[in-house]
C-alpha cells in the first residue's frame, strides 16, 4: 500500500516537472520571438533614418519638400509639453498619494477612490483626448494651445503617478514613522523629513516612467487639435503647437517614400528622448538610494 502511494507521488511529480519544463520552453520561445521582432523593427528604423538624421534635420522647419523638412517645431513642442505636464501632474499626483496614504481614514469612501484611480490608469488614451477636448479646449476656452495639451496629458498620467507614489510610500517600514513619532515629531514633519526622502527613488521612477508614456501619445493630441504643420516655434504656453508623435503620424501618411525616411529619423529622436528619460529615472533612483543609505 505504501509503495503504491509512493509510486503515485513520484508519477505526479514527474508529470509536473515535464509540464513545468514545457511551459518554461514555451515562455522562453515567446521571449525570444518578442526580442527578435523588436530588434528587427529597431534595425529597420535605423536603416531608414540613416540618410536623414543630421543637424539640418534637427534645426529645420517642416516643409512639403522632404530634403528641406525638419523636426525643430515638433521637438520644441514635445519639450514644452513635457515641462508643462510635469509641472502640473507631479505636484498633484504626489500630494494626492501622500494624502491617501498618510491622512485619509480607512473606509468605503477611500476604497471607492482607490478603485476609481486603478480603473482610470487603464482607460484608453483616446478617452482622455475626448475629455480634454470638451473640458480644456471648449469649456475652459484654452483652444489648441500647449496648456490644453499639457492638462490633457496630465489627466492621462495622474493615476499612474498616484499609484506608483502610493506603492513607494507603502514599501517603507512602519518603524520609520513610529520612531519619528516617538521623538515628538508632527505628522507633517515625519512625512517631509523621513517618508518622502526615503520614498523618493520609487516616486521619481514612477513619475519619469509616466512622463515617458505621455511623450509618445498621439491620440489625445490629435483630438484636442494639435497641428500637423507648424512653421514656427512656440513661445508661450498659449501658443499652438505640434509634437514628435504628431509629426511622425503626418509623415507616415504621405505617399512619398522620402517622408517615411523622415518619419524613421523622427522615431529615432523620440526613442533617444525616451531612453534619456528612463536613464534619468535610474540615475535619480540610485542617487537617492545612496543619499538615504549614507544617512
Amino acid at each position: 500500500m505504501e509503495s503504491s502511494s509512493n509510486g503515485t507521488f513520484h508519477l505526479r511529480r514527474t508529470r509536473r516537472k515535464r509540464i513545468g519544463m514545457i511551459l518554461a520552453g514555451v515562455l522562453f520561445l515567446a521571449t525570444i520571438l518578442g526580442i527578435v521582432v523588436l530588434v528587427t523593427l529597431l534595425v529597420d528604423v535605423a536603416m531608414q533614418s540613416r540618410a536623414w538624421l543630421d543637424m539640418q534635420f534637427l534645426n529645420s522647419l517642416p516643409s512639403r519638400f522632404a530634403d528641406q523638412a525638419g523636426i525643430k517645431p515638433a521637438l520644441y513642442g514635445s519639450l514644452w509639453l513635457m515641462g508643462l505636464t510635469a509641472l502640473i501632474s507631479v505636484p498633484l499626483g504626489v500630494a494626492s498619494a501622500v494624502y491617501l496614504e498618510e491622512y485619509a481614514r480607512d473606509g468605503w469612501f477611500l476604497q471607492l477612490i482607490q478603485i476609481n484611480i486603478a480603473n482610470l490608469a487603464g482607460v484608453p488614451s483616446v478617452v482622455y483626448g475626448i475629455l480634454g477636448l470638451a473640458l480644456f479646449v471648449r469649456f475652459a476656452a484654452l483652444g489648441q494651445s500647449l496648456l490644453a495639451g499639457a492638462l490633457t496629458l496630465s489627466l492621462l498620467i495622474l493615476p499612474i503617478i498616484i499609484i506608483s507614489t502610493q506603492e513607494a510610500l507603502r514599501s517603507l517600514p512602519t518603524g520609520l514613522r513610529e520612531s519619528a513619532y516617538a521623538l515628538g515629531a508632527t505628522r507633517w514633519q515625519v512625512i517631509w523629513s523621513h517618508v518622502l526622502p526615503n520614498a523618493a527613488p520609487g516616486i521619481f521612477t514612477g513619475v519619469i516612467l509616466a512622463l515617458s508614456r505621455a511623450i509618445g501619445e498621439t491620440a489625445p493630441l490629435i483630438l484636442i487639435g494639435a497641428l500637423t504643420f507648424v512653421p514656427f516655434l512656440p513661445q508661450s504656453a498659449m501658443d499652438q503647437f505640434t509634437a514628435l508623435p504628431i509629426q511622425i503620424f503626418n509623415w507616415t501618411a504621405r505617399p512619398q517614400d522620402e517622408f517615411r525616411g523622415l518619419a524613421a529619423a523622427a522615431i529615432v529622436v523620440l526613442m533617444i528622448l525616451l531612453f534619456a528619460m528612463n536613464l534619468s529615472a535610474i540615475l535619480l533612483r540610485d542617487y537617492f538610494e545612496r543619499q538615504t543609505a549614507g544617512e
